[in-house]
């Protein structure tokens, strides 16, 4: 099971960013837990400075921008 985390304070780009997450995980059907981290100390452990970021398994794939389903998509994939 793969755990994604979305990085972000809960802006608007943030819960963007958890729904397109969510929905490309669904598409790709994988069995994913999604979780949303709030705390800027713990964003900032991840070595994260700019919101929103994608990561998983603690591993960050993007930083800092405002994907697509798709973009998100290949993201997954390649972490299979």
């Amino acid at each position: 099971m793969k755990k994604i985390q979305i990085l972000g304070t809960g802006c608007p780009k943030c819960k963007k960013l958890a729904e397109v997450a969510e929905a490309a995980a669904r598409e790709l059907g994988l069995e994913f837990e999604l979780e949303k981290v709030t705390d800027i100390a713990r964003i900032v452990d991840f070595g994260v400075m700019a919101t929103p970021a994608l990561a998983v398994d603690g591993q960050v794939l993007s930083a800092g921008k405002a994907l697509t389903k798709e973009d998100v998509m290949k993201l997954l994939s390649a972490v299979r």
